[in-house]
């Protein structure tokens, strides 16, 4: 069996494979009271269905105010919980786990998704936008203005409403949970020392920094069970910056507050040039893998079947995420387990599809 459908146990829940449905922005809530749609049901089961061992939701705004943009998703409500119950039930139902990811853009909130036409950059109020938040009152480069640093008392209701938006998670029927404090968004807004110049407890030093991080994944663990990962940018590309060396501290810490798996990604928290290529974070979550002591997921441009078995063969990650390959190739593990030479009868078919199997 080719170490991609190797199943993985995390607490109680066997993930069926390491192919994972990285989280991906939809934009798609279009009543802009970000509850889900069939849009969502249709998107998210499709990979259920191509035979992914997790699906993760895209970014779901913890509070309104930490929407990226106002057609984002979320589960700041019972409207939104009740909504999300029928879309976990069928990717469930098709042998795969879902997961959400609880989110909040922090300075890079109210902006136009890129699907509105002729429409780009911060969403005026006058069109349905807000004053964004951040742990200091430093726009995000080209951004046309400054967000409204976060006081001691808006600080905690950030991790009350982590804390709310994990237990209707929970409700919901969600098998895992992460954290997104990646890609410039509030969590790592806070930790990079490029976006934080704050001088009281929720700043300064490394522990200051990370201080918020880790209360959410405190708060989130007062009322959830399961799986636990937490997305982080491993490095800001940029001299001053957050660093891998800070990431597999940061890892360490997140470890003794209940995190699983380190969902490694990098950049977003800054304009400047980024090495891409095929795999190029994949160093980044080695490193965690090696040094953190904690379970960690690769991704980034990871695209091909031999490309992702080599990745957990030399034991750099213990799952592969995949993105926008997915949305090219919904049954993804399909055709990767004909070329991995895995049987048929052995591969992620539903049998509605095994009639259409890779030869």
């Amino acid at each position: 069996m080719a170490k991609l459908f190797e199943p993985l146990q995390i607490g109680a829940l066997t993930f069926p494979n390491r192919i994972w449905v990285a989280p991906m922005c939809q934009y798609s809530c279009f009543d802009r009271d970000g509850v889900p749609t069939n849009w969502h049901l249709v998107h998210l089961g499709a990979f259920a269905q191509g035979g992914f061992g997790l699906v993760f939701t895209e970014a779901a705004a913890v509070n309104p105010v930490g929407r990226i943009s106002p057609e984002d998703a979320g589960i700041w409500n019972d409207d939104q919980r009740d909504a999300w119950k029928p879309i976990v039930d069928f990717v469930q139902k098709q042998g795969s786990t879902i997961g959400i990811q609880l989110a909040h853009a922090g300075r890079k909130a109210s902006t136009y998704s890129g699907f509105v036409p002729g429409k780009r950059g911060v969403v005026p109020k006058t069109d349905g936008g807000w004053d964004p938040v951040a742990p200091s009152a430093i726009p995000f480069p080209n951004y046309e203005s400054s967000p409204v640093e976060l006081d001691a008392e808006g600080i905690q209701g950030v991790i009350d409403d982590f804390r709310q938006a994990a237990r209707r998670s929970a409700e919901a029927g969600f098998d895992v949970i992460e954290i997104h404090a990646a890609h410039g968004y509030l969590l790592h807004e806070f930790y990079s020392p490029l976006s934080n110049q704050r001088t009281d407890e929720w700043g300064g030093d490394f522990a200051g920094r990370t201080r918020l991080l880790l209360a959410v994944a405190d708060a989130v663990r007062e009322v959830w069970s399961g799986p636990l990962f937490v997305r982080i940018s491993a490095t800001d590309w940029v001299e001053g910056g957050w660093t891998s060396d800070d990431s597999v501290r940061l890892a360490r810490e997140l470890r003794s507050h209940g995190v699983d798996l380190i969902d490694t990604s990098s950049g977003g928290n800054a304009v400047t040039t980024i090495p891409l290529g095929p795999g190029y974070q994949v160093p980044l979550a080695e490193a965690i893998h090696r040094d953190g002591g904690i379970l960690v997921g690769a991704v980034g441009l990871i695209t091909e079947p031999a490309q992702a078995e080599s990745i957990l063969v030399q034991g750099q990650a213990d799952a592969v995420f995949v993105a926008r390959v997915a949305l090219r190739e919904p049954h993804w593990p399909q055709r990767a387990a004909a070329v991995l030479g895995v049987p048929t009868e052995d591969a992620p078919y539903l049998v509605q599809h095994v009639r259409g199997a890779w030869q």
